[in-house]
């Protein structure tokens, strides 16, 4: 999930269209096809043998078991798909065992309906405590005392409650467990992965013709936004900076609009059966100036570098550290300095927009087959422009693939 990019499309009001070409534009997309008819969710026995490794994981490490809240975690491990509140929805995952659910009395129809395997859900009423259940849940388990591991995110107000229910219970990170499953994906999940970027570019190919002088972000975002749910995606974000804005790598509250000799960078993304892609292309309305060129073409090198880099056992912080390296040999930087690379590399990717671990300077997780990350550098001068070409991979056996094609030129972004 990108937060960032989410909350700023909100705040940009994507609903009001400004440019009377947007709703001609809009009808185009039944051009379009969609592209997830055979697009395979992951199946019952996929997710139990996530359950089954992590189990495995926390017996290997002394863990008695895992509590996951409402999230994407719970939707990876059980399919249960449920919001957070401050009413307790959540899984325990004990070490040997079935998993066990506690939810509210009246909720738990719903809950059994995106269950895809188990059958112990435990419900509470609005004056009875969800954590006696789970301490519950533990003790029929046979667990009396031990080590129970929080998935990540679980919220701090879940976790001292439940130390206070169960109190012979040692809280510790459940990261080695959730990280441990989630950081490797599976063929089916890259998959899904690649059909969402298919969808992506897809969506690029159809917006990029479209775009005409004075529109505004919004505008260009409608489009885009039309196009990925006409090719079966679901829009995760649209982020589009115009001239100034493309400087500031999540953008400007000020308006802008394209110009002629205008920077246009797009950062989009859509999701399909949970998983997403997230792309960015960045070009000029009209003819690029010298230094645009110059710029863009040393972008599109330090993320030829990074793939390179990549390379199966290398630390990721070191594609980070080779990308930024080059970028100061030209002149940018150094470190996080503008005119230069403002931000990280890269993020890791899967049912979460950013999910760990980063391409970033001092993370020292090697690189392992199933991991997947955004490969998006960029070089950015405050008040003037920015560019950011960004695609994702997965790394193989045999090192790096691309879910997307690299963008080929400032000319022809899209091929």
């Amino acid at each position: 999930m990108n937060v960032t990019k989410r909350a700023l499309i909100k705040t940009a009001g994507l609903a009001g269209l400004g440019f009377a070409g947007v709703a001609n534009a809009a009808q185009k997309t039944t051009e379009l096809t969609n592209l997830t008819a055979n697009a395979a969710p992951i199946s019952v026995d996929e997710r139990k043998a996530r359950v089954a490794k992590a189990q495995t994981l926390m017996r290997e490490q002394g863990i008695d078991a895992l509590l996951v809240e409402a999230g994407s975690a719970m939707v990876y491990f059980t399919g249960i798909r449920w919001w957070r509140s401050e009413r307790l929805t959540a899984v325990v995952i004990p070490a040997d065992g079935e998993i066990g659910v506690v939810t509210p009395f009246f909720e738990e129809p719903s809950i059994r309906e995106s269950m895809t395997f188990g059958d112990d859900v435990r419900t509470w009423h609005e004056h009875e405590s969800p954590y006696a259940l789970v301490a519950g849940i533990l003790a029929d388990r046979g667990l009396k005392r031990g080590k129970l591991a929080v998935e990540e995110t679980v919220r701090h107000f879940v976790v001292d409650a439940v130390a206070s229910a169960a109190t012979r219970f040692r809280i510790v990170s459940g990261q080695p467990i959730t990280r441990g499953c989630r950081m490797y994906k599976s063929p089916a999940e890259i998959a899904l992965m690649k059909t969402a970027s298919d969808i992506t570019m897809t969506a690029y190919k159809h917006t990029y013709p479209q775009i005409k002088a004075g529109m505004s972000s919004q505008d260009i975002a409608s489009i885009m936004r039309a196009a990925t749910i006409t090719l079966g995606g679901s829009p995760e974000f649209e982020l589009v900076l115009l001239g100034e804005a493309s400087a500031y790598p999540h953008g400007s509250g000020k308006p802008h609009t394209v110009t002629e000799g205008g920077v246009v960078l797009m950062d989009c993304g859509c999701s399909v059966h949970d998983y997403e892609s997230d792309i960015s292309r960045t070009f000029v309305f009209g003819e690029p100036s010298a230094k645009q060129r110059e710029v863009w073409n040393t972008v599109k090198a330090g993320q030829e570098l990074a793939f390179e880099t990549a390379q199966i056992g290398t630390p990721a912080g070191a594609v980070d550290d080779a990308v930024r390296a080059f970028y100061e040999s030209k002149g940018y930087g150094p470190g996080y300095k503008t005119p230069g690379l403002s931000h990280r590399l890269g993020h890791g990717i899967g049912m979460d927009g950013h999910e760990p671990v980063n391409f970033v300077h001092g993370e020292k997780t090697l690189l392992a087959p199933g991991m997947c990350f955004s490969n998006e550098p960029g070089i950015y001068t405050f008040g003037e422009f920015g560019v950011r070409l960004e695609d994702c991979l997965y790394m193989t056996e045999e090192g790096p693939q691309l879910f997307s094609e690299l963008s080929p030129s400032i000319d022809k972004p899209f091929g």
